[in-house]
């Protein structure tokens, strides 16, 4: 009995779609325009500078619920929103890579597989001739 390779449909379907899509919509361009100015250090330096200017008024008033404010409503929510875009875009770079290199893994594992399929044809030729020979012997 002779085995007949099938070649899954994704495989090759696969080859031939692009990965990844283009961003469409105005607001998806602007707010991911927004997003990579903001999710930088540099933005969140600046949010930090800016943050610092009221730190004198709201110590100046002695009121501890008013420095609490500050620190939370204006420092942090300044701050941290830049930092913790700043640690997504790392942590996504870094899921990418990850990505990129599975995919690639697989690239190579279809490969192979395919490599021994042809291994496997050219033994199987090889077994029918000797079931040959040996039958008309």
């Amino acid at each position: 009995m002779r085995f007949d390779y099938q070649q899954h449909p994704h495989t090759t379907t696969r080859q031939h779609t692009a990965t990844h899509a283009g961003i469409r919509g105005f607001n998806n361009r602007l707010g991911l325009f927004i997003t990579k100015k903001v999710g930088t250090m540099w933005a969140a330096y600046a949010f930090a500078a800016l943050a610092l200017i009221s730190f004198p008024a709201a110590i100046a008033t002695g009121d501890v619920r008013v420095i609490v404010d500050w620190i939370a409503q204006t420092f942090l929510q300044l701050v941290l929103v830049s930092v913790i875009i700043v640690g997504q875009n790392q942590q996504t770079a870094q899921a990418e890579a990850r990505a990129e290199a599975t995919y690639k893994d697989a690239t190579a594992l279809l490969h192979e597989v395919q490599q021994l399929q042809q291994h496997l044809d050219h033994q199987d030729a090889q077994i029918a001739e000797l079931r040959k020979a040996l039958a008309a012997k």
